[in-house]
């Protein structure tokens, strides 16, 4: 198994998004030793749905203000519809997700997440995928559109739904030990060129 022990990693969200795409990466990624921290609009409980119904709630550790893409060697975006939804509306989320990809730092984003892709401008001419029903954004925003569990072009990785988790997480862990191994980060111009 990769060792991306010692490895920080940032995920965002807000209320809304799906369970598992947020639970599932968190786990995994604990489970190969990187500390995983969660950032949101504010500190209060935020709330899971599962497809619709209500479901687990988690704290974050931090506000979307007190994040930095210095601090972080990755960024998870869940799904959920209402959560990327909301997250899209406030110019901190998408500058956060902007710092990352300035720092050439893995973003990996997950069913509605690519949305924040969307709105970050990150997406155009790149291979990426998503839920079903976003795919004609992502074509409009300039993504060359697949159907498969994941998607990864350059530092960016996009999966379609809850059940992709494990290959979407796979998918960054093998990013993340490709960055370390290579021991210099890409650029965001040389992910562009």
């Amino acid at each position: 198994m990769p060792n991306i022990q010692d490895t920080k990693i940032l995920i965002v969200a807000t209320n809304g998004f799906e369970e598992w795409e947020l639970f599932g990466p968190k786990q995994i990624l604990e489970q190969q030793g990187a500390t995983v921290k969660l950032a949101s609009l504010d500190t209060d409980p935020i709330q899971a749905t599962v497809h619709d119904d209500p479901g687990k709630t988690i704290r974050p550790d931090m506000t979307i203000d007190d994040a930095s893409a210095n601090d972080f060697e990755a960024l998870v975006l869940p799904g959920g519809v209402r959560n990327p939804d909301q997250l899209r509306m406030h110019q901190n989320v998408i500058q956060l997700i902007r710092d990352f990809a300035d720092q050439g730092k893995p973003i990996a984003a997950i069913c509605h997440g690519p949305w924040l892709l969307i709105e970050a401008g990150l997406i155009r001419g790149r291979t990426a995928t998503g839920w079903p029903s976003i795919r004609t954004d992502l074509r409009n925003a300039g993504a060359r559109v697949v159907d498969q569990a994941a998607a990864v072009d350059g530092n960016i990785v996009t999966a379609r739904k809850p059940d992709d988790v494990d290959a979407f997480t796979q998918a960054l862990i093998d990013l993340l030990v490709d960055r370390a191994e290579s021991g210099a980060p890409e650029t965001a111009e040389a992910l562009q060129s």
